[in-house]
């Protein structure tokens, strides 16, 4: 006996206002870091720092990466009822995420080639003006990461209620890319303080672009890890996560090998804290229909979605 189950769903993606805090904040975020990356390329090449022209050429990009992360939340929310997005627009989003880690790579390597070129060319550093310079960047990035703070805080605020079996799948993975960018200027500022209050009092010139370098490493590491979590989700890799045991769980019963088994399971993620899952299970229970799978499943709300197939084995 063969029974399907398509559980309700609906094409819109909720784009509720903790969405629209996040929107409103990477727009708010880009535009306040392509002033500041005018400031510091001007600086940078006026004053003759490669860290502060580095810092300079490394927001530009993270000014276009975050408005790239705004521009996925005007385009989720412009899509979110539109059918031929199967399982809504939230991918958008990731999809977002996506790009800007791979801005962060690029960065990282023109970093690495600018600061390279300095070691082997040196030039004179107008250390006291580029420090000043630094220092507001860096108080600027701060600024920014309190926004996004604040966005990030408006999300989890809507979505607590919601059952949360893992804190970092649930995370608004558009809304984290944007955050790494501005926390990876803040630490290139940082060491481009270092670098410069160094080469300023103890005379080390190489110490300028050496940071540079190292914070060119510590960007690449964000970006890797940036790129996994996004990957993972946009090429399906969800297989692994709590809720595909917890699906097991509630629908098998009886010992092993006993009265129903699942010999079929697929779980993918449509949602920052929702799921689909397409399965086929075996049983010897003749009373068994997928209403009772679907309620079975229901106890987990991030399900939002099933088909169920059943394989009646009356022996």
């Amino acid at each position: 006996m063969h029974t399907h189950d398509l559980s309700p769903w609906t094409h819109e993606h909720i784009f509720d206002e903790g969405n629209h805090a996040a929107e409103r904040g990477t727009r708010a975020v880009m535009w306040i870091t392509a002033a500041m990356m005018v400031v510091e390329i001007f600086a940078g090449w006026r004053f003759n720092s490669m860290a502060l022209l580095a810092d300079g050429w490394h927001m530009s990009s993270h000014a276009v990466a975050i408005g790239l992360s705004a521009f996925a939340y005007a385009a989720a929310r412009r899509y979110s009822g539109d059918p031929r997005f199967a399982f809504g627009t939230w991918k958008i989003e990731v999809l977002g995420g996506f790009a800007s880690a791979i801005f962060l790579l690029g960065v990282a390597a023109m970093m690495v080639f600018a600061s390279v070129e300095r070691i082997l060319s040196p030039q004179p550093i107008h250390y006291q003006e580029a420090i000043v310079v630094a220092v507001v960047g860096l108080i600027v990035n701060i600024v920014c990461a309190v926004i996004l703070g604040g966005a990030h805080d408006h999300h989890h605020e809507d979505h607590g209620d919601h059952h949360n079996h893992d804190h970092a799948h649930h995370d608004d993975l558009n809304l984290r890319s944007a955050y790494v960018h501005v926390i990876a200027d803040a630490a290139t500022s940082v060491l481009a303080i270092i670098a410069l209050i160094g080469g300023w009092i103890y005379g080390w010139s190489w110490l300028d672009p050496v940071m540079g370098i190292v914070g060119a490493v510590l960007v690449a590491l964000w970006a890797k890890n940036l790129l996994a979590e996004t990957g993972k989700v946009l090429l399906d890799r969800e297989m692994d996560h709590p809720v595909v045991a917890e699906i097991r769980e509630v629908v098998e019963t009886g010992p092993e090998g006993g009265d129903t088994r699942i010999t079929d399971l697929h779980v993918w993620r449509v949602g920052k804290q929702t799921y689909s899952c397409a399965l086929s299970v075996v049983t010897h229970d003749i009373t068994l229909t997928s209403e009772r799978v679907r309620a079975q499943l229901a106890q987990h709300e991030e399900i939002a979605h099933s088909t169920i197939e059943i394989h009646l084995c009356a022996a």
